[in-house]
């Protein structure tokens, strides 16, 4: 075409033919390509953008929202300028290839941003797979970015300067030891996460703890270099992600499958309120139905022995006999067993600690049936209510450090035995 233009216009005798023709070539590119850019992102692109819109399907929106048609209109246009340099200016080498040059650089850069929507699609829609979110797909995919993104560049320079890509492939070979220096935590983190998801340690969604960076709550993202963490006091901790495999952390999730989540708290009784129950007191506990079976069985049993033995139990110090805070917890064990919220298919037990400065420990160890945190300290705390509320019916205390009230009424106490006297 450029050469047909220069003869015509030599024909004519008109001056600068050249310049003219190669001019004219140009803007006969120029014009078809602003002419198919036109068509493509004022007609076909919001054709389909519209269509996506209207749809219901995820897959369809989500190509739009990743850019990809646009994308790959760009790389049309690319396309079809190396097409228009080929067919227009085979005869001026040196135009020719500079247009060849930089339609293969757009054509690298726009299919290197279409494999990145393409990524980002997948990613978008694995967003509602179960199975997709027990893999770190987006710390997968962003390597994959990265892997991408430094053969294009290579390309790209090799393109520049005429050479073929082995030629820098091989030059990088001196330059491993900085490419492993500075893409050290990349190289990192994609390692821990295939690692992470090889062994099902960590997910989206999961209750992380983690002292050691102050990370306590849901993870959020996982990605090729970090684990992002919202906190239950609604900040966001950011964690490396080799750092989940180099160091040790505390995943809830079991917890949260489980259905049930643990009480353990103890009740500290007042060791001076301890003691044997009277006849009265037992008659009295037998109110209490779940206390019936007990009291009956183990008073038969304690008779028994103690007939059989034939001590002097006027003393405290012969036989055997029923303690306030021994039935106690028997009772609060047997209560449990019948609380509607308490899961009886998981571990159940009273036990008593060791006695130290505050009293008696007497410890529950159980699981609600529920893991929703709110509704788990509703549970905890209406069965600690009434338990503090039910302690002395069997005469018993709970342990308290004097308060500053306590010590004003003693010394009010001292001044008026004082001010009689």
């Amino acid at each position: 075409m450029l050469s047909y233009i220069h003869y015509w216009l030599d024909a004519f005798s008109i001056p600068y033919a050249e310049p003219i023709a190669l001019a004219a070539v140009l803007a006969v590119i120029l014009l078809i390509s602003l002419l198919v850019n036109s068509i493509l992102h004022r007609s076909v692109l919001p054709f389909l953008r519209r269509r996506a819109e209207a749809g219901r399907y995820q897959w369809a929106k989500s190509l739009m929202q990743c850019k990809l048609f646009s994308r790959i209109a760009l790389l049309v246009q690319g396309i079809l300028l190396k097409l228009q340099t080929e067919l227009f200016l085979y005869d001026s080498i040196q135009v020719h290839n500079a247009l060849i040059v930089f339609s293969q650089i757009w054509m690298m850069i726009f299919a290197l941003l279409v494999f990145f929507s393409l990524l980002d699609v997948l990613l978008t829609l694995s967003a509602n797979s179960v199975i997709a979110q027990q893999l770190p797909l987006r710390g997968i995919f962003q390597s994959l970015k990265l892997i991408a993104a430094i053969l294009m560049i290579i390309m790209i320079v090799s393109v520049l300067i005429g050479k073929s890509p082995l030629v820098l492939i091989t030059g990088l070979g001196a330059m491993t030891a900085v490419l492993m220096l500075v893409f050290k935590d990349p190289i990192l983190g994609l390692v821990a996460g295939i690692q992470l998801s090889a062994n099902n340690m960590l997910k989206i969604g999961d209750w992380l703890e983690m002292p050691k960076y102050g990370a306590d709550g849901d993870v959020i993202d996982i990605n090729l270099t970090t684990v992002k963490v919202q906190n239950w006091d609604k900040t966001i901790t950011t964690i490396p992600t080799y750092a989940l495999i180099s160091d040790s952390f505390k995943n809830w999730r079991g917890m949260a499958e489980s259905g049930g989540r643990r009480i353990k708290r103890s009740v500290h009784i007042d060791t001076t309120s301890i003691r044997f129950l009277t006849d009265h007191d037992m008659s009295e506990l037998k109110r209490a139905h779940i206390l019936v079976p007990y009291i009956e069985q183990k008073t038969q049993e304690v008779s028994q022995y103690n007939a059989q033995l034939g001590y002097d139990l006027a003393s405290p110090l012969n036989g055997r006999r029923l303690t306030n805070v021994g039935t106690f917890r028997v009772w609060l064990e047997a209560w449990l067993n019948a609380h509607p919220q308490i899961h009886q298919e998981m571990t159940l037990m009273v036990r008593q600690l060791a006695p130290g400065a505050d009293g008696l420990p007497v410890e529950i160890y159980a699981f609600t049936n529920t893991t929703a945190w709110a509704e788990y300290e509703g549970i905890q705390a209406d069965i600690f209510d009434h338990i503090f509320a039910v302690l002395p019916a069997f005469g018993l205390r709970v342990h308290q450090a004097p308060t500053g009230n306590d010590m004003r009424m003693m010394a009010s106490g001292l001044r008026d035995g004082s001010a009689t006297a």
